[in-house]
Formats: structure tokens, C-alpha cells, sequence
């Protein structure tokens, strides 16, 4: 458009535009460095030193929005939030401000002080916090750790701040009186944030000690140990919102709010200041070793990075997270589910942990979990499941519920074993799941006399693991003259016995008692029948019955007796209709009979 218009005029017009064009390159310059992070920012992808909360390009405070505040609704406002988003881990402590009733230390209290008294007092204006929040991620092996505070509206444009966070590995309670601080112990840690109401806050970093030097000359262990500027080391970075307002979409709703859930709220300026750690490279994780904090309180100090500064504002303890360890979670199940649980199913583990504990071998039932906690991260770890033949085939390795890469972890059901590298802050979790393994028993009926199956053995039942009873022709699933089939069975040995012969035939011998078989695993009664060693042959002999009978023939002088000796089977002398004297035997197995009849004249 602007090569239409001729002239002096349309020159003007031409150079105003060619000059605009630069100026809109360097506002966009210009919000692009604001924009950008340090190298602590950069390398962990969070905006922690622009101090506008705002997401600009990769995350940032408000990027956890929303979050829900608990208890809601809440009578004091001392809640709590958490939320994971874009794998950062997030809490914000809430504070009472500008109130007598709000919690902070005694006058004099100092930071080397372990379980300091705690009162309700006004804290300072400067000093008067009214939430904190935390957020942690492992990048690259690397545990990051952004800190972030809120103050009350400021009644000077450069009012400096001077915060402690500290961090506690322990869980004892410290005595009534420390409003629900733990006891300090070895390795504890203290990150002071310094900022002095202009330029760019400096944090240090120190180590709670139980020996040699602490950082305050006339005190003695135990003690804060001698502070690491973790600013100047490259460690650490941050900023105060020192050029204007900005929005805080985390702020906690009204106190009667039944959600909980979060609202934004304008912080004046130097009210709002942030910092981005790398704690490992600072020292605080180390390869090979697990350290885990589980504490957090921030306090307000009345000067700078000085050791001697008295404690002012109070904000929490809560609980947090904080740690280069790893975490592995075994699952089981079986198929199907078994009930009751009775099988045990064994596992081994390289993973250590720190501080020790025995992590291998262990057992799981179905349904069962195995949290292993406080793992050292490494590679070529596994862990490992028992052989579980012949009753079941592990079928299944699940770990997709895991934060370990996939790339990272690898299955066999072969070998029954998860292998895998697993980097601070991971879980891996996996099911290992296993099938019944079922089989078939097989029970052949034949006839003493011939060696052949039996033509009809309907009626003949047995019994196998003590318990279960089948019945040819009623209930099993073989159709086959001569033979019982029972599928589904769980593998291994069985004790077959044979309860009461089918009709026409007798027991089996006493030898035959009691047969033991053993059913293997992918045979049933249809495509793949039971072999040799899971099939009982039971004889049975066939069974006859007899009659002898006498009648005097007419003169009515004569009589007689009958003994057929004994055969077996059952006898009857009960005289067969017209017949005077009679012996009846039935159920006689095959023999030679002799019946001897005496006749009386």
C-alpha cells in the first residue's frame, strides 16, 4: 500500500513505517529476554528469575493452575495445596498475615536454635509472609528445586526480604510449644533467600551438622554448618517482582469456600519473589547415595544472610517431598483371581536402598503389592520372579503404569524379569500376572475278563483330590465307552480312587485302590486328552448271579439241600415260587462254582 502513494507525502509515510517496524523487532526483543530464563531455568523448564508467575514459554507458577486449598471450608487459613503438572510437583503453604494472630518465633530465637518456641505475634511488614510455594522435578538426573514467597503490600518501594526454607529429613515431633516442627537432624537443610530491595536476591545453602564447624564461630555442633553461596557458585537464581504488579492465579479463596479451589490476586510490587535450585549440582544428591527430606517450614528473618538473625514469620510445617530417590512397586495378580489367596509367589531384587533395608527376596500373594521406597537410582537393575510351575505361567509384565521411561525398562516372561535404569524422583510399577495352569485327568474302566473298556459304566464314581466326585454318563465330560475325563484341574498330583463300581461289575481289586496321577498343564477332554501319567485304569470284574432250585417230583417223600459253597456275592435261601428249597447268589465275580445238592429220600 504504501508504494501507491506518490511524493514528499508518501516518502513520509514510507520512512514512518520502515521506522515502526524495528521498533516492534525490539519490543518483541525485548519480551523474548524477558521471557527467557537463566541457565538454572533453562536447563530445568521452569521461568524461575522473570518473577511475573506468568507461563511464557515453558512453565511456571501460574501453570499450575488451578489448585484446590484443603480443609475447605477452612476456620484458620493455614491451608494447604499440591498438584502435579508437567511432571513438577507442587505444594503452597498458606500463612495468616497482618494479624496477632499469627504464628512465628519467640524474640531472640535464632536459626541455630532446634525446636524453637513458637507465639502468636504481628510479624513486621516486611516480614509478614502469607504463603509459600515449592515445586520439584528430576531433569536429566538432576533434582530442581523453585522456592517462591508472598508478602503482604509493602509500605516502602524497597523493602528488602530475608527467607529461610528449611528442609527436614526427620519425623520426631519437637517438643508442645514448636507449633509442629520435627527435630533437626544430620544432613538437614537451610536455604536462606536474600534480597536486599534492588537487584537480583542471592541464595545460600547450609547443612544442619552434628561435628566440626558451624557457621555461627561461638556456637557448637549441633549446628547450621558454614553457608555455600549458591548464587555465586551458578546454583541458584531468582528474582522479586521489583518493576510493578503481577497476577497470582494460585492465591487461596475465602475461607468458607466448600471447593477449595484457587483465585487470582494482584501482588504489588517486591511483594512476589521466586528462585530456581540445582540441588545437585550443588552438592545436596549425589550419584549412588538416597537422600530424602520430608519437611518444610519457611520463616521470615529480621536481616540478611547473617547467622545471628532473629526469626520472625512462621509458614507451615507441611509435609513435602524431596528427594533423589527412586521408587519400585510390584503388583500381583493371578487369572483368575484366587480366592482364597493361598499361593505364595517369590521375587528377587538388586535394588538397595538408602538407609538399608532388606529388599530381596519377597513374596506376594494375589493382590498383593510390594512398595519399595528410598531405592538408589542406577541402571541394570531387575527384579525377578520365582519359577511359579507347575500351578501357574506368568503371562504378563505391565510396568505402563510406571514414570520410568519405556525406553528404559524392558520384560521377559521367559526369564520372569523387569530390567531397567531408574533416575531420582521415578517409580517404576509393574503387575506381574499370572495364569492357572489346568489340566485333565483321564479314568479308564475295563473288565477283568477281557482286558476290554467296560460297554456300560454308567453309575460308576470316584473320587480324586479327596474331595471332588465325578459320575460316568452324568456328569463328565468324555462321552467315550469306557472312560470318565475331568478338565480344568489345577497341575500336579492327584490320588484317584474309585468310590463304588458302575452296575454288573465289582470292585476293583484291592490293589488298585488308590492310584496316584499327575496332570499336566494344557490337557483337557477335547483337542489335547490326558497322557499315560495323568490317566487312572481302574478293572472292574463282571458280576453273575446264580439260582439252584428243588421240588419233590410229586411223591412228596423226597427233600434236599443246597450249598454252593462261597463264592462271594449275596446269598438267598428264600425259596423261589413252586420250589421247595432254593440257594439264589448274586454278584459273583468270574470263577468256577460248585453247587452241591443233597437228596433225602
Amino acid at each position: 500500500m504504501a508504494t501507491r502513494i506518490l511524493g514528499p507525502t508518501g516518502s513520509r509515510r514510507r520512512r514512518r513505517f520502515f521506522l515502526f517496524a524495528p521498533l516492534v523487532a525490539i519490543a518483541a526483543l525485548a519480551l523474548a529476554m524477558a521471557a527467557s530464563g537463566g541457565p538454572i531455568g533453562t536447563a530445568s523448564g521452569f521461568e524461575d528469575d522473570d518473577a511475573n508467575l506468568v507461563v511464557n514459554s515453558t512453565f511456571d507458577w501460574n501453570g499450575f493452575s488451578p489448585v484446590t486449598w484443603s480443609p475447605h471450608p477452612a476456620t484458620t487459613p493455614t491451608r494447604t495445596a499440591e498438584k502435579t503438572a508437567s511432571g513438577w510437583k507442587f505444594l503452597g503453604v498458606e500463612d495468616w498475615q497482618a494479624t496477632t494472630s499469627d504464628s512465628g518465633f519467640a524474640g531472640g530465637t535464632k536459626q541455630d536454635d532446634d525446636c524453637g518456641s513458637v507465639i502468636t505475634a504481628k510479624a513486621p511488614n516486611k516480614d509478614d509472609l502469607k504463603r509459600i510455594y515449592l515445586s520439584t522435578k528430576t531433569v536429566n538426573n538432576h533434582v530442581y528445586l523453585n522456592l517462591a514467597w508472598d508478602r503482604i503490600p509493602q509500605n516502602t518501594t524497597s523493602a528488602s526480604a530475608h527467607i529461610g526454607f528449611e528442609f527436614n529429613q526427620g519425623t520426631t515431633a519437637c517438643p508442645a510449644g514448636s507449633d509442629g516442627l520435627v527435630r533437626r537432624t544430620a544432613g538437614d537443610m537451610l536455604i536462606v533467600y536474600d534480597f536486599e530491595g534492588g537487584g537480583n536476591p542471592v541464595l545460600t545453602l547450609r547443612r544442619w551438622v552434628t561435628s566440626g564447624a558451624c557457621e555461627v564461630g561461638s556456637d557448637s555442633p549441633p549446628c547450621w554448618g558454614p553457608a555455600t553461596n549458591l548464587t555465586a557458585s551458578g546454583f541458584a537464581e531468582g528474582a522479586v517482582n521489583t518493576g510493578g504488579s503481577v497476577l497470582d492465579q494460585l492465591a487461596p479463596p475465602a475461607l468458607s469456600s466448600t471447593t477449595g479451589g484457587s483465585v487470582s490476586e494482584t501482588l504489588g510490587a517486591s511483594e512476589f519473589g521466586e528462585a530456581g535450585i540445582d540441588l545437585t549440582a550443588a552438592g545436596v544428591f549425589s550419584s549412588g547415595t538416597c537422600t530424602g527430606f520430608g519437611k518444610v517450614y519457611a520463616v521470615s528473618r529480621s536481616s540478611g544472610s547473617s547467622a545471628q538473625a532473629q526469626m520472625k514469620d512462621l509458614v507451615g510445617p507441611a509435609n513435602f517431598s524431596l528427594n533423589n530417590c527412586a521408587t519400585v512397586i510390584i503388583h500381583k495378580q493371578t487369572s483368575p483371581d484366587e480366592d482364597p489367596n493361598t499361593t505364595n509367589f517369590g521375587y528377587t531384587t538388586n535394588v538397595t536402598t538408602n538407609p538399608p533395608t532388606t529388599t530381596s527376596p519377597f513374596t506376594l500373594q494375589d493382590d498383593g503389592t510390594k512398595t519399595i521406597a528410598n531405592v538408589v537410582v542406577g541402571s541394570s537393575k531387575n527384579v525377578t520372579e520365582d519359577d511359579p510351575s507347575p500351578g501357574y505361567l506368568l503371562t504378563s509384565i505391565d510396568c505402563s503404569a510406571s514414570t520410568v521411561p519405556a525406553a528404559n525398562y524392558s520384560t521377559n516372561t521367559t526369564t520372569r524379569a523387569v530390567t531397567f535404569s531408574i533416575a531420582a524422583g521415578e517409580t517404576l510399577e509393574c503387575t506381574f500376572t499370572n495364569t492357572k495352569q489346568t489340566g485333565a485327568l483321564k479314568i479308564l474302566k475295563e473288565s477283568t475278563k477281557t482286558g476290554n473298556p467296560l460297554v456300560s459304566s454308567a453309575g460308576a464314581v470316584f473320587s480324586y483330590d479327596s474331595s471332588s466326585v465325578t459320575d460316568n454318563g452324568t456328569g463328565d465330560e468324555d462321552s467315550t465307552i469306557g472312560s470318565v475325563c475331568v478338565s480344568g484341574l489345577a497341575t500336579g498330583d492327584y490320588t484317584v480312587n474309585e468310590t463304588s463300581p458302575p452296575s454288573g461289575y465289582g470292585d476293583a481289586p484291592a490293589t488298585e485302590a488308590d492310584q496316584v496321577v499327575t496332570v499336566v498343564a494344557g490337557t483337557n477332554c477335547t483337542d489335547n486328552l490326558p497322557g499315560a501319567g495323568a490317566t487312572a485304569t481302574f478293572t472292574n470284574p463282571p458280576l453273575s448271579d446264580i439260582q439252584v432250585n428243588f421240588r419233590d417230583g410229586g411223591s412228596g417223600e423226597t427233600s434236599a439241600t443246597i450249598d454252593c459253597g462261597s463264592p462271594g456275592g449275596t446269598s438267598d435261601t428264600t425259596p423261589a415260587t413252586g420250589w421247595e428249597t432254593t440257594e439264589t447268589i448274586t454278584g459273583i465275580a468270574p470263577q468256577i462254582v460248585t453247587c452241591t445238592i443233597t437228596i433225602d429220600p
